[in-house]
C-alpha cells in the first residue's frame, strides 16, 4: 500500500510542489518558469503513461487490464475523528480520464508560451489547477473529492479573470457563481448521505460483513480502525451509527440497504433522501457538464479565457460533470436514477439539439466551438441516462452497457478533439486578433499545414468515421433505440446539424475567398511549437478512431460491472417493489369498487 500511496500522491501533488518551488524563482526569469512548468506536466504525463502499460499482478502498480475492481487503492487517516480519510484509487472509469488530464495539461502548458503577463503567477495557478483536476479523478472519499473539486475553482477564476479577453471579469464571475452554486448543491447532498449512512447497517443487512465475509468487506476499503468499530457494533458492544464519506461504501448502501430510500421516512413531498440527493448531485454535476439550461456560463468562459485555459475547460473540466454522474449519482442513488431516467435523457437530447443549433448561429469562431461542446457533451448525459433494463427484456443490461461505454468514449474523444479545436482557433487568433467568421477566408493557401491539421481535428469533432468522435456517438445512439425510438431518431439527426456548422465554418475560414479581416499581413505558417501540439492531438484522434479498443480495454470491465450491479438491483429490488406497489394499488381499487 505504501508504494501506491507514494505513486498516486506523486501524480496528484507534484504540480502543487512545483508551484511552491516557482514561488522562489525570480519573476523576471519567465523562460525558467515556463520550462519548469512544462517539465512538471511532462513528468506527470509520463508517469500516467507508465501506469497505462498493462501490469502483471496485484503487486504491480501499473494498470491491470481485464479487471473491474479498484486498483492501487489505499485509505490513510486524514481527519479520522470526523470519518474523513485520504482515500484514493483508480479503475477503468477514472484511469482513462487521469491520462486525458495529464495529456491535456501538457498540451495546454505548451500552448501557454505566448503568455507574457504575470508569467510566474500564471504558471503557479496553472499547476494548482492541474492538482485539483487530477485529484478529482482519484479521490474516493466524498469529502476529499469535494476538496479537490473546490481547489479548481479559484485558479480557474483567476486564470480567466486576469489573463482573459476584454469581458474577462464578467466571464470569470459568471463561471465562479455557476460553479459555486453547483458546489452548494453537492455539499448539501454529501451531508444528507453522510448523516444517513451507517456502516453497521450495511454489514448487518448485506453480504458486506467484516466477520462473515471479510473478502467482500475488503472491497469497500474501510480503514482498519473503523472495521473494528463495526465488528464491535455487530457484537452488541456499541449501538451508535458509524457514518462514512467512503464513496464505495455509500454505493453499497444505496444498492443493498434502505438507508437512503426508506419509504416510511420520506424527506419532503413524499420523496426519499436518495431522490433529493440524486437531484442535487445531478444538478451540481450538470452545471459542470454543462447541460441545458445551466450551460450559459460556458460560452462566455470559453470566449474570454486564454487559449490554454479553454483547452483545459473543454478537455478536462467538462468531463468532471460526466464522471460525477457516472461515478456517484447512479451507483449511490439507483432508485432516483431509475425514476428520473427520462429527465436525464431529455436533458441530454435537449443539450445536443440546442447546442448544435446555437453553434450554427454563431459568428464568433470560438463561441461556435464552445456551443459544439454543449452539443457533444449531451451525448454523454444521454448515454449515461439510458436505463434500458426492464422486465420485458429480462433485465438485459447490454444496451445500457453500450450507452455507458459510448458515454465514456465520448468524454475521452471530446477531450481530444475539443481542445484541439480551441487550439486551432487560438493559433489564428494570435496572428489576426479577431474571431469573426465572416472576415476569414482563404487560409488554406496561406497556411496549408495549419489548415490540414485543422481539417482533421474539426472532422474528429464532427464525428467522421475513422476518427475518435464517431465511436461514442454511434454507441450512444444505438443504445437508446430500445429506450425511446423518438430520442434515438433525434440524436441521430443531430449529426446533420453538427456537420452543417462544421462544414460551413470550414468553408468560410479555410476554403472561402481571400482573407477580408484585419492584420492579414501577420498571417504566417505554423511554428514548430504549434505543430508539436496540434499533430499529437490529431494523431490520437486518428488512432482512437481506427483502433477504439485501445480505450475500451481499459474502461469496459469497470463500466460493465457498474451497469451489471444496477441491473441486479433493478431485478432484485426495484422490480419486486414495483410489483408489490401494483398489487396494493389494484387491491385498493377493487376495494373502492366494491363499496
Amino acid at each position: 500500500m505504501e508504494s501506491a500511496v507514494t505513486l498516486l500522491s506523486l501524480v496528484v501533488f507534484l504540480p502543487a510542489l512545483v508551484a511552491l518551488l516557482l514561488a522562489f524563482v525570480p519573476k523576471d526569469r519567465t523562460d525558467t518558469v515556463k520550462l519548469m512548468s512544462l517539465a512538471c506536466t511532462a513528468v506527470v504525463f509520463l508517469i500516467t503513461c507508465w501506469m497505462a502499460i498493462p501490469g502483471t499482478g496485484a503487486d504491480d502498480l501499473r494498470f491491470d487490464l481485464g479487471t473491474a475492481k479498484l486498483q492501487d487503492a489505499f485509505a490513510v487517516d486524514w481527519i479520522p475523528s470526523f470519518d474523513i480519510y485520504y482515500f484514493m484509487g483508480l479503475d477503468g472509469i477514472s484511469f482513462p480520464l487521469l491520462i486525458l488530464t495529464s495529456f491535456s495539461c501538457l498540451c495546454a502548458m505548451g500552448a501557454s508560451w505566448n503568455i507574457s503577463k504575470h508569467v510566474k503567477a500564471y504558471c503557479i495557478l496553472f499547476l494548482l489547477l492541474e492538482t485539483g483536476m487530477l485529484g478529482v479523478f482519484l479521490a474516493l472519499d466524498f469529502f476529499l473529492f469535494y476538496v479537490f473539486w473546490e481547489v479548481m475553482l479559484l485558479p480557474m477564476y483567476f486564470l480567466i479573470g486576469v489573463w482573459g479577453g476584454p469581458r474577462r471579469e464578467y466571464a470569470a464571475i459568471k463561471f465562479f457563481l455557476y460553479t459555486l452554486l453547483g458546489s452548494v448543491f453537492m455539499l448539501i447532498a454529501i451531508l444528507m448521505l453522510y448523516f444517513n449512512s451507517d456502516l453497521v447497517v450495511l454489514a448487518r443487512e448485506s453480504a458486506y460483513n467484516p466477520t462473515k465475509n471479510p473478502e467482500k468487506w475488503a472491497e469497500i476499503h474501510v480503514a482498519e480502525k473503523v472495521t473494528k468499530e463495526v465488528v464491535a457494533a455487530l457484537e452488541g458492544k456499541s449501538n451508535r451509527p458509524i457514518h462514512t464519506f467512503n464513496i464505495i461504501a455509500l454505493k453499497k448502501m444505496g444498492q443493498h440497504t434502505l438507508l437512503f430510500n426508506n419509504p416510511d421516512t420520506p424527506l419532503a413531498f413524499g420523496k426519499s433522501i436518495q431522490w433529493w440527493a440524486f437531484l442535487l448531485l445531478f444538478l451540481g454535476f450538470l452545471i459542470k457538464v454543462p447541460g441545458v439550461p445551466v450551460h450559459t456560463w460556458l460560452p462566455d468562459a470559453h470566449v474570454e479565457a486564454p487559449t490554454p485555459i479553454s483547452m483545459l475547460l473543454a478537455g478536462v473540466m467538462l468531463k468532471m460533470g460526466g464522471y460525477g454522474i457516472l461515478r456517484i449519482c447512479y451507483p449511490i442513488c439507483p432508485e432516483a436514477a431509475h425514476d428520473l431516467a427520462w429527465f436525464v435523457c431529455f436533458i441530454g437530447v435537449l443539450s445536443m439539439v440546442y447546442g448544435a443549433f446555437a453553434a450554427l448561429a454563431q459568428k464568433d469562431f470560438k463561441r461556435m466551438v464552445a456551443y459544439s461542446s454543449v452539443s457533444h457533451m449531451g451525448y454523454v448525459t444521454l448515454g449515461i441516462g439510458v436505463w434500458s433494463i426492464f422486465e420485458a427484456n429480462r433485465f438485459n443490461p447490454d444496451y445500457w452497457s453500450m450507452g455507458m461505454n459510448g458515454a465514456m468514449f465520448q468524454m475521452l474523444a471530446h477531450g481530444i478533439s475539443s481542445p484541439g479545436m480551441f487550439f486551432m482557433v487560438g493559433v489564428i487568433y494570435d496572428r489576426v486578433h479577431h474571431r469573426n467568421l465572416d472576415e476569414f477566408g482563404g487560409l488554406f493557401g496561406r497556411m496549408p499545414v495549419y489548415t490540414a491539421l485543422a481539417f482533421g481535428i474539426f472532422f474528429a469533432g464532427l464525428g467522421l468515421p475513422g476518427l475518435c468522435g464517431f465511436i461514442g456517438e454511434v454507441f450512444v445512439t444505438l443504445s437508446i433505440w430500445n429506450y425511446s425510438k423518438t430520442l434515438a431518431i433525434i440524436s441521430a439527426a443531430t449529426v446533420i446539424l453538427t456537420a452543417a456548422y462544421i462544414l460551413w465554418m470550414i468553408q468560410r475560414v479555410y476554403l472561402g475567398a481571400e482573407y477580408k479581416g484585419p492584420h492579414g499581413d501577420h498571417i504566417s505558417p505554423m511554428t514548430g511549437r504549434e505543430f508539436s501540439i496540434a499533430a499529437p492531438i490529431l494523431a490520437l484522434a486518428i488512432l482512437f478512431g481506427v483502433h477504439p479498443n485501445l480505450l475500451f480495454m481499459y474502461m469496459t470491465p469497470t463500466v460493465h460491472q457498474t451497469v451489471q450491479e444496477l441491473a441486479e438491483w433493478t431485478e432484485d429490488v426495484k422490480a419486486p417493489l414495483d410489483a408489490r406497489q401494483r398489487t396494493v394499488t389494484a387491491a385498493s381499487g377493487d376495494a373502492s369498487d366494491s363499496q
